[in-house]
C-alpha cells in the first residue's frame, strides 16, 4: 500500500492555494498550509495551519522548528504565495519593488533554505511563477515588480535543480496564465480569466504528485495563450 504524502502549500488562504489545500485534503493527504491570514483555513478539517510572514525569516524558523518537533517530513512543496501590483514603471517606488520581490522571491528562497533538511529525498517542490515572467512571451504594462520577480523565480528553480540533482529533492517551476482569483482581479479590475481556481488547483495537485518522476530544473507553461 502506498503511503499518504505529507504537503506544504503556501499562500493558502484563497485562491489557488485554498483549492490546493481543500484537493490535496479531499485526497487523503495530510496538509500543512501556511498564509499570513489563516481565518479561511479554519474552517477546513484535516488541515494544519499556521499564519507565516515569508518575508520574515523568523517567523519561517519558528513554523519549521515545529515542524522539526513533529518529526514531521515534507513529500511535496508548492510554494504558491505571490504578491501583485499593477502600477506604471515610474511610479512603482524602490519599497514596491522590495515588497513583491520580499514574497515572489526572497520568502520563497528563505523558506526552502530552512525547510530543506525536512523534505525528502526523492520529493518534488514546485514553485509557481507566470507566464508574464518567461523570456519572450506577451509582457503587459505596469507589471515590471511582479513579472521581474516571476522570472528571478524560475531561474531560481532551475539552479537549485541543479545543484540539488545528485542528492534531491527535484524542483519544477509552472508558469501560469490567467486564473480567475481575487489577485487578479484586484490588479485587473474587469478583465475575466478562463480558468479557474479549482481548475488550476487540480492541475498543480496532479503535477505535484508525479511530474518529478519526469521532470526536474524544467519551466513549464500553463497557459491558454500562446506564446
Amino acid at each position: 500500500m502506498l503511503l499518504k504524502k505529507t504537503l506544504l502549500i503556501t499562500g493558502a488562504s484563497n485562491g489557488i492555494g485554498f483549492e490546493l489545500v481543500k484537493t490535496a485534503v479531499l485526497n487523503g493527504y495530510k496538509v500543512f498550509a501556511i498564509s499570513r491570514n489563516i481565518n479561511n483555513l479554519k474552517s477546513l478539517k484535516g488541515v494544519v495551519a499556521f499564519s507565516v510572514d515569508l518575508t520574515d525569516e523568523n517567523d519561517i524558523k519558528g513554523f519549521v522548528d515545529e515542524l522539526i518537533n513533529q518529526k514531521i517530513k515534507l513529500d511535496i512543496v508548492i510554494n504558491n504565495a505571490g504578491s501583485l501590483i499593477n502600477k506604471p514603471f515610474m511610479n512603482t517606488s524602490m519599497q514596491d519593488f522590495k515588497n513583491i520581490f520580499g514574497v515572489n522571491i526572497f520568502g520563497v528562497a528563505s523558506l526552502l533554505r530552512i525547510c530543506l533538511p525536512l523534505i525528502e529525498k526523492d520529493g518534488h517542490v514546485i514553485n509557481i511563477s507566470s507566464m508574464g515572467g518567461v523570456q519572450g512571451s506577451a509582457k503587459f504594462p505596469g507589471l515590471s515588480a511582479y513579472s521581474s520577480s516571476k522570472g528571478a523565480l524560475i531561474t531560481l528553480t532551475e539552479l537549485l535543480a541543479e545543484e540539488f540533482k545528485e542528492s534531491g529533492p527535484s524542483f519544477n517551476v509552472l508558469a501560469l496564465g490567467a486564473v480567475q482569483t481575487e489577485m487578479l482581479k484586484s490588479a485587473f479590475p474587469g478583465y475575466k480569466a478562463k480558468i479557474t481556481p479549482q481548475q488550476m488547483a487540480q492541475y498543480i495537485f496532479d503535477f505535484s504528485m508525479s511530474g518529478h518522476k519526469l521532470f526536474n530544473g524544467k519551466l513549464i507553461p500553463v497557459s491558454l495563450s500562446t506564446p
